[in-house]
């Protein structure tokens, strides 16, 4: 069962966004991380659960332990090209499945995404990384 294809459009109809989908221990733990624009309250947290639960209980029967729902945090990760859209400008903290020149770990800032090919200004150059060899990327917090 594709659970994040049967929650995504459920969360994104309350006006939050999916960022991650979690299941542990065999899938008895379901773990969802939400945002919005002006971040996520707990009342915001309380909300999906309660919804999501239903969801799973009777529109998918679906058998799990225990629900967590919270905010991506500070060092948000970004897995979607919208994400990297939504946070240009932003400092994140990128790792890649294949270097690039002799590189795997790279700390930029995000400068736009055009065609699948992320730009991150890392040390004043401009680099060019295809999304596919993306491994993970996280922004990094800004205090």
């Amino acid at each position: 069962m594709d659970l994040n294809g049967v929650l995504e459009p459920t969360i994104v109809g309350l006006g939050y966004e999916l960022v991650d989908l979690e299941l542990s221990n065999r899938g008895r733990l379901i773990r969802l991380f939400i945002d919005k624009p002006n971040g996520v309250t707990v009342d915001d947290c309380v909300l999906v659960s309660n919804h999501v639960g239903r969801v799973l209980a009777v529109e998918l029967d679906f058998d799990y332990d225990r629900l967590e729902v919270s905010s991506p945090g500070l060092d948000r990760p970004l897995r979607k090209e919208a994400d990297f859209c939504r946070f240009e400008g932003e400092k994140a903290q990128i790792k890649l499945r294949v270097p690039l020149d002799g590189r795997k770990s790279f700390v930029g800032v995000l400068r736009g995404v055009e065609s699948g090919v992320l730009s991150l200004e890392v040390d004043g150059k401009l680099l060019a990384i295809d999304l596919s060899n993306l491994d993970k990327a996280r922004l990094v917090p800004n205090f």
